[in-house]
């Protein structure tokens, strides 16, 4: 029998409502993540705070490892106080945090607000994805997941305009300051987005559930028999490891650090590093937002192509052409030429990595799904922490050169491990659902 067309209105009204607001806290968090990556041009050639490339990278590494603080915690987070408060609390913390960058009188307090700020992002993202996995109209779970992960980029895209924008008459500080903007969001993310379905089924509050869910015609999660235990957690942990699925527990993991450090690595130091290929700085900020384009563009299509020929064969591909796309930008071209290469490079790059976590998911056996895919995220979250830093190596060491070729070099390693892990698998490949492959970054 058909839903009611009022009832089918009032979910289409509810999975709006959650989606949207969902949607802009993530274009903040992309802000956030990308905005040092777009003033660093200026803050290495202005020198401020007598910053070096090997401070910068380091740097840049702070909010990576203050995301994967964040990434880790999350979950434990927000099983205690609820999706809804930890994401309200995400918003708050990253935005206070641009302010203490705003305010920084060196490298020391500057480093502590990218440090804070990793935390928030790092929370905010897969929290979110919960959120809206919980309200995404029926059949349409990973439609709307995909649609939120454009949020991200979408930050990226505006935080090339606010550096553009606000730098040279104002200075890099008015670009923080954009960033704490968000704290004004916060408010209205209390007070508009309802509580996750399953945080309160969890909890015990079914009938607070049962009635919002009957109200907006959502479908109520079944309540669990019980909750994990640490020994439950381990046990599913050491599954992984278990006869040889050591082997390809490996190669997944091998594969994700060498894709985020790729990915954190280009977007710390792509404008820097198009900067020292000869570009003006005004053409290496749209060079950030061509990226973030592609990244759009990328998400949208790789799930479409990975139902059809297979995650583990587009993944393998996908790093392949960005890892040629990365090396191509150690040549300087015409400028035309770089921005549809760059284009191009967002498209794989930022969706090779998604299609790790859905490989992972389809090779995994349903009761240690969650697992495999976490740990296999939070161990590529390391190559996030040594990707900015690496980059800020090398041009320390007057090896800028070098730094696309580094980059390229950690995608055609994870080629390979993915590659690798694909012709081993011998699992059932049948298609997962697009609630799986949340979390690419």
């Amino acid at each position: 029998m058909s839903s009611s067309p009022v009832l089918s209105a009032r979910t289409g009204r509810l999975a709006l409502l959650v989606v949207g607001l969902c949607w802009l806290a993530v274009l903040f968090d992309g802000l956030d993540m990308f905005i040092y990556g777009s003033v660093l041009p200026h803050l290495l050639e202005t020198q401020t705070f007598g910053l070096t490339p090997d401070t910068a990278g380091d740097l840049g590494s702070y909010a990576t490892f203050g995301m994967l603080i964040g990434a880790l915690t999350a979950g434990t987070v927000a099983d205690r106080i609820g999706r809804k408060k930890l994401m309200v609390g995400c918003v708050v913390l990253f935005s206070l945090a641009s302010g203490v960058c705003a305010l920084a009188d060196g490298v020391a307090v500057f480093g502590l607000g990218r440090t804070l700020a990793g935390v928030g992002l790092g929370g905010l993202l897969p929290t979110a994805i919960s959120m809206v996995s919980d309200y995404a109209p029926r059949g349409r779970a990973a439609l709307t997941i995909g649609l939120l992960m454009t949020a991200h980029h979408a930050g990226g895209i505006l935080s090339a305009y606010v550096a553009k924008w606000l730098i040279d008459p104002v200075g890099w500080r008015a670009a923080f300051w954009v960033c704490v903007a968000p704290l004004l969001f916060a408010p209205v993310l209390a007070k508009f987005l309802p509580e996750s379905l399953s945080f309160l089924v969890a909890k015990g509050r079914t009938e607070e559930a049962a009635a919002l869910a009957a109200r907006y015609e959502a479908d109520l999660p079944a309540a669990t028999s019980g909750r994990k235990t640490a020994a439950d957690r381990w046990d599913a942990l050491a599954g992984l490891f278990r006869g040889g699925e050591w082997i390809q527990t490996l190669l997944y993991w091998l594969a994700s650090f060498g894709g985020l450090l790729l990915v954190y690595g280009v977007a710390t130091w792509l404008p820097t590093l198009m900067r020292a290929e000869g570009y003006a700085l005004a053409s290496a900020l749209t060079f950030v937002v061509v990226f973030n384009l592609g990244g759009i563009v990328g998400m949208l299509v790789a799930g479409r192509a990975a139902d059809r020929f297979g995650a583990p064969r587009i993944s393998a591909i996908w790093f392949a052409l960005t890892a040629a796309g990365v090396a191509l930008l150690s040549v300087h071209m015409s400028t035309g030429v770089t921005m549809v290469v760059v284009l191009l490079t967002g498209v794989f790059l930022n969706s090779a990595q998604t299609m790790i976590y859905a490989t992972v998911s389809i090779r995994s056996a349903a009761d240690n799904r969650a697992t495999a895919v976490g740990w296999t995220s939070g161990i590529g979250r390391f190559g996030a922490v040594f990707g900015p830093w690496l980059g800020g190596q090398l041009l320390a060491a007057g090896n800028g050169d070098w730094g696309f070729t580094a980059f390229a070099l950690a995608g055609v390693s994870s080629m390979v491990f993915i590659g690798i892990a694909a012709l081993r698998g011998t699992r059932s490949t049948s298609r997962t659902s697009g609630q799986e492959l949340a979390g690419a970054h």
